[in-house]
């Protein structure tokens, strides 16, 4: 590598004077043979020059600044004039690409704006506009890209005012495929009709949302629907603390035994089920009896990796007798467990055979929420959609 492309970073440049100072000036002559941008002819004849003088990216803690004496060219090939290009430099522009790849790069990892219009001397709209359009080149390498063949679909919070938007992602390759604002049908129905590729969609999954259910059924024809594990177990924990809150209003304002009962049995020590089992076997026997056949579902809707031939002659009718009994359980909140586990039970069932679950889809929305924050928030979806897919694509 010749020692000015080593200092530089950019080919075809000879070094003749350097400034050490603040910023550091490089004079620079340009060893590139002109060629006509029209015609691609080298029969040039040279009409003017000017000094140009480029930002360019830092050394260290100093920043640096090329100035380069350019021309202006006539072809004799096809008559047109024209202005020199520089390697590793837009025509007009008063900064290398590499000085706009460092600002871009060091925005993107939570320097502010004013942060960087201090060290580097450019202004704030500068940052903004190179970030932009930094962005959106990025953006063009994921544009016709096919719909996943696994999916998760989840909602997050966006703005007060335009509400929730939903995060499509690739369970496959743990990466965000698309974001849209709103969660109903109408607002999703513009870009669901638009997307290509659907049919090839197999799974998906999603929490117990009927709205996303029958989006699912209508623009995705030949995909399965999983139920995510976290948000059925939550959904029997929910109701459970319920149907608790029945017997004994005041037990859950202890803080310790809520924990115990929110747990699984099998993640208790010895001193914390003697504990549990004396509040629930000797002050409320009912309850006692409600926390084992909860634990006792819990434990068929955790199995993992079973097959077909399983399903149907291990566990499939032992789990139907549970929700049988929950249609005549006296307590309201769980005959509405019963209930909905009933009407969502393809879905539930299929949790057994499939292992992905929608974790990966919230372990994504906590990296967007940090987006958020280190941008203090965003007004304009266009700006948060693209910000998101290029840092959790």
């Amino acid at each position: 590598m010749p020692e000015t492309q080593a200092i530089i970073g950019l080919p075809g440049f000879k070094i003749i004077k350097v400034t050490k100072s603040n910023p550091i000036i490089f004079e620079i002559k340009c060893d590139v043979v002109p060629l006509c941008p029209y015609c691609n002819g080298n029969e040039c004849r040279i009409k003017d020059s000017f000094l140009r003088k480029l930002r360019h990216e830092s050394f260290g803690v100093r920043v640096s600044r090329l100035e380069v004496r350019t021309h202006k060219f006539h072809c004799l090939s096809c008559k047109r004039y024209f202005n020199e290009r520089l390697p590793g430099v837009l025509p007009y522009a008063r900064a290398t690409e590499s000085f706009k790849k460092e600002v871009c790069k060091k925005h993107e990892q939570g320097i502010p704006q004013s942060t960087l219009q201090k060290d580097l001397f450019i202004g704030n709209a500068t940052v903004e506009r190179w970030y932009q359009k930094s962005v959106e080149s990025k953006m063009r390498e994921f544009a016709g890209r096919p719909c996943p063949q696994v999916l998760g679909i989840d909602e997050h919070f966006f703005t007060r005012k335009q509400g929730y938007a939903t995060t499509l992602v690739d369970l496959k390759t743990h990466r965000v495929f698309e974001v849209v604002l709103g969660r109903s049908e109408a607002s999703l129905k513009g870009f669901l009709n638009k997307l290509t590729g659907r049919e090839r969609v197999k799974v998906v999954v999603m929490d117990l949302s009927e709205t996303y259910r029958s989006i699912i059924k209508k623009y995705f024809p030949n995909a399965m629907i999983v139920a995510d594990r976290f948000h059925v177990i939550r959904l029997v924990n929910h109701h459970f603390l319920k149907s608790w809150q029945q017997f004994d209003p005041n037990g859950r304002k202890n803080r310790g035994l809520l924990s115990l009962m929110r747990r699984h049995e099998w993640n208790l020590r010895e001193d914390q089920k003697q504990n549990l089992d004396r509040y629930l076997y000797q002050e409320y026997p009912v309850m006692g009896a409600i926390y084992e056949f909860k634990q006792k579902l819990c434990r068929f809707l955790l199995l993992k990796k079973v097959n077909h031939d399983q399903v149907k002659r291990k566990y499939a009718g032992p789990f139907m007798t549970m929700l049988n009994e929950l249609d005549d359980h006296p307590v309201e909140a769980l005959r509405t467990l019963g209930k909905t586990l009933k009407s969502w039970l393809s879905e539930v069932v299929r949790m057994w055979r499939f292992t992905k679950t929608n974790s990966i889809t919230e372990g994504l929305h906590t990296k967007m929420e940090m987006i958020s924050r280190r941008a203090f928030g965003f007004r304009n979806f266009k700006n948060y959609r693209l910000r998101v897919l290029v840092l959790c694509s």
